[in-house]
């Protein structure tokens, strides 16, 4: 017999201590989340960096997903990156150190929980201000930057969830029920 699972993160009530405006960014963010920790159970750490069809490899996904929350999180505080953070991005897509799916794993979440803490202490009143992205200074609100961020995280979701499930099958292994 299956155990029951949860609604979807949105449907299990506002978060306590996240302003109403950003609650779908805080819901957006936790559904990632825990989709991504469960369709990464029983992958081989073999196959992180894989690209079927020449696709994005799930440890670029991973990589990715805590990269941007990290850089789009930055920008709506008003700052810019820094040099860890350019090169991070620089060397988004290449295994490395901490690149094991143990880290990937751990380091998007708890860029998740950076991003909650910093939803939990941004005013509402504040959401309309604007802040400058990237090299060029391109304009965008704070708002702007959140949703972005939290949309931009199920955007890769659904793409890393693809590329595991084909990796899964290709190579026999029980893919995670969705």
């Amino acid at each position: 017999m299956n155990a029951p699972s949860l609604p979807e993160v949105w449907l299990r009530g506002p978060l306590p201590g996240i302003p109403s405006l950003l609650q779908p960014v805080a819901h957006a963010l936790l559904q990632a989340r825990e989709e991504v920790m469960v369709l990464m159970e029983g992958l081989p750490e073999h196959l992180l960096w894989e690209r079927p069809a020449a696709v994005a490899s799930p440890g670029f996904h991973l990589q990715h997903l805590a990269g941007v929350l990290d850089r789009l999180f930055t920008y709506a505080k008003g700052q810019s990156l820094d040099h860890h953070q350019l090169t991070a991005l620089a060397n988004e897509g290449s295994p490395g150190a901490d690149t094991d799916l143990k880290g990937l794993l751990d380091r998007f979440s708890r860029q998740v929980d950076l991003a909650i803490r910093q939803l939990e202490a941004t005013p509402e009143e504040q959401l309309t201000e604007t802040r400058a992205v990237g090299r060029a200074q391109l304009p965008s609100t704070v708002l702007g930057l959140l949703f972005h961020a939290a949309e931009h995280t199920q955007r890769h979701n659904g793409q890393l969830f693809v590329t595991v499930r084909v990796l899964k099958e290709k190579n026999d292994i029980q893919a995670t029920p969705r």
